[in-house]
């Protein structure tokens, strides 16, 4: 079932959502050659529960952490760990948090010390595609034109999208309907209404897009070793056009 927010309510996203993009801010200030994961991890409860809200991930589903730390070749759910990152090493940061019952939920990929232009490339085209996704986050189209412009984005730059994850509603909930998976088909898909918050969240791969998972079953890694990259927002859709939770200023009204 999908379910649609009120006006109220999307304002209260945004707010756990300006939360989240803040760590993820202050995190990538941290990210230099030798912090741990863990380091990260600890900083980011940290600062949510000085911000009065609380983190989303940890403990959901059994998960041990509050943020998912993904190095190189970890797509996503990478557990953060005392192993220190290292110059040239790039790391995907999820984040989530809940403010008042509703979810925020983010995500963005980061450069260790000085990386190899192939991993800035991978990381700008990742995200490029997120914001190409977001473009068609608007009422009355359909979910798979949002992973259409995804996939259409990583083919045209020689990468492919992961098909075992995929981003999904949000709300009370950290995953609600719709599924918004990053490939698709024009036309295809469940009809975006206003009301609707999705977590839109590509994962690119340098290479193959096979996924082997951990025995941690938390921690999944592309299964030829090659980099991904993953970014992720939530956008709440409104009549004016999508709006970008905590990072972009409300539309002129409801």
């Amino acid at each position: 079932m999908i379910f649609c927010k009120t006006w109220s309510e999307i304002q209260t996203m945004d707010r756990s959502n300006r939360i989240v993009l803040d760590v993820l801010r202050r995190l990538r200030e941290m990210v230099v050659p030798g912090v741990t994961t863990a380091d990260l991890d600890r900083k980011a409860e940290e600062w949510t529960l000085d911000a009065g809200a609380i983190p989303a991930f940890k403990g959901y589903r059994g998960y041990p952490a509050s943020l998912c730390a993904s190095p190189n070749d970890v797509i996503v759910h990478g557990i953060p760990s005392r192993r220190p990152l290292n110059d040239g090493d790039i790391v995907g940061l999820d984040y989530g948090v809940i403010v008042e019952g509703f979810y925020g939920d983010g995500a963005m990929t980061v450069p260790v010390g000085k990386v190899s232009r192939a991993a800035e490339q991978l990381m700008k085209v990742t995200e490029e595609s997120l914001y190409l996704g977001i473009q068609e986050a608007k009422i009355g189209n359909r979910v798979q034109d949002i992973g259409f412009r995804v996939q259409e984005h990583a083919r045209k730059n020689g990468y492919t999208v992961v098909l075992e994850f995929t981003g999904h509603g949000i709300g009370r909930r950290l995953h609600e309907d719709p599924q918004v998976p990053n490939y698709g088909k024009p036309g295809m898909g469940e009809r975006l209404t206003d009301g609707m918050v999705l977590a839109i969240e590509p994962m690119l791969c340098a290479g193959q897009s096979e996924v082997v998972l951990e025995d941690d079953q938390w921690t999944a890694r592309t299964a030829d070793g090659s980099l991904a990259a993953h970014f992720e927002r939530s956008v709440a859709l409104t009549p004016k056009g999508p709006w970008i939770l905590g990072e972009a200023p409300p539309p002129a009204g409801p």
